[in-house]
C-alpha cells in the first residue's frame, strides 16, 4: 500500500482511535470469566472430556517469589468461551490453515450480523435455528454479507451455571441450527463463522440431525470457524458491529480460549 490508500488507511485508523477514546465506538466483552465453576460440555461417558478450568498459585509476594505474584493454569482447549478451528471436527481434518496457529490473523477481525432467537427461546429450550428464520432477519436487515460473523442471540448466557448445560435423561437440551441453516449460512451467504451463546455451536440434541451435529461438520469441512460460550450478545446491534476474535495461537491446536471483543456504535 502506498500514496492516497496508505494516507486514507492511516486516517481511518486516526478517526477509530478518536472515537474509542471519546466513546462513539464501544468495545463490549462478549466473554466469561474462565472460572473452575463454569460448566464445559459433556459428553457420554465413553468418550474422552473437556477439563475444566483450574488455576495453582506460584507465589504471591512471599518466600517462593518476593516481589511477585503468579499462577498455573490448565484447561481444555474447548473451555470457557472459546474458538473452534477448522482441524477440531473431522469434516476439517484436511483443511489448509486448520490449526489455530496456522489461521491468518486477518481472519480473527470480521464484521458480525447478529439474529436475536431469545423469544422463541424463551418459550423452547430446543429452538431451533432454520432458514426461514435467517431469511425473516434479512427481510427486515438486509442480506447477510460474505465472510460475515453470524452470531445466534438466545441470552442463554444469563442463566445460573447450574442451569447452563440443561441436562435431562436424555442429554443436553439448548438451541442451536438446524443443518439446512447452517447449509445456507456456509453454502450461500459464505459465513466466516458462527457463533453461539451455548456451550457448542450445535444444538443440545444436535447429535440426532443428519449429519450429527451439523455446525460443526459444515462449519469446519468448508474451513469456517466456530464461537461458543458467548455471553451478552443483546448488547450488539444486528448490523454494524466489528468482532475481534483472536484465539491463542497453540502449535497445531484445535481451539482455544479468548476474550471476544466488539466494537460497535456508542453513545459519546
Amino acid at each position: 500500500m502506498s500514496g492516497p490508500a496508505k494516507t486514507d488507511a492511516a486516517g481511518l485508523l486516526g478517526e477509530l482511535a478518536l472515537a474509542l477514546a471519546t466513546g462513539s465506538v464501544e468495545v463490549v466483552d462478549l466473554t466469561h470469566a474462565l472460572d473452575p465453576d463454569f460448566p464445559v460440555i459433556v459428553l457420554p461417558p465413553e468418550f474422552g472430556q473437556c477439563a475444566r478450568f483450574r488455576m495453582e498459585e506460584i507465589s504471591a509476594y512471599d518466600g517462593r517469589g518476593p516481589a511477585w505474584k503468579w499462577h498455573n493454569f490448565t484447561c481444555g482447549e474447548h473451555t470457557g468461551t472459546h474458538f473452534d478451528a477448522p482441524s477440531h471436527w473431522i469434516s476439517g481434518r484436511d483443511q489448509p490453515n486448520g490449526a489455530v496457529d496456522e489461521i491468518p490473523a486477518e481472519r480473527f477481525v470480521g464484521p458480525v450480523c447478529v439474529i436475536d432467537c431469545s423469544e422463541g427461546v424463551r418459550g423452547n429450550d430446543d429452538f431451533e435455528l432454520t432458514p426461514e428464520v435467517i431469511t425473516a432477519w434479512e427481510a427486515d436487515h438486509g442480506r447477510i454479507p460474505e465472510e460475515s460473523w453470524v452470531l445466534m442471540r438466545t441470552d442463554w448466557s444469563k442463566r445460573a451455571p447450574e442451569d447452563y448445560l440443561n441436562m435431562r435423561e436424555d442429554g443436553a437440551h439448548s438451541p442451536g441450527p438446524t443443518p439446512e441453516a447452517v447449509r445456507l449460512l456456509v453454502n450461500e451467504r459464505k459465513i466466516r463463522g458462527f457463533g453461539t451463546e451455548t456451550v457448542g455451536t450445535d444444538a443440545g440434541q444436535g447429535m440426532h440431525y443428519t449429519p450429527p451435529n451439523p455446525a460443526h461438520y459444515y462449519l469446519h469441512g468448508a474451513g469456517r470457524y466456530g464461537l461458543q460460550c458467548l455471553k451478552d450478545l443483546d448488547r450488539l446491534p444486528p448490523t454494524g458491529a466489528i468482532l475481534v476474535a483472536a484465539p491463542l495461537k497453540i502449535r497445531n491446536g484445535t481451539g482455544s480460549p479468548l476474550r471476544v471483543l466488539a466494537l460497535v456504535p456508542g453513545a459519546g
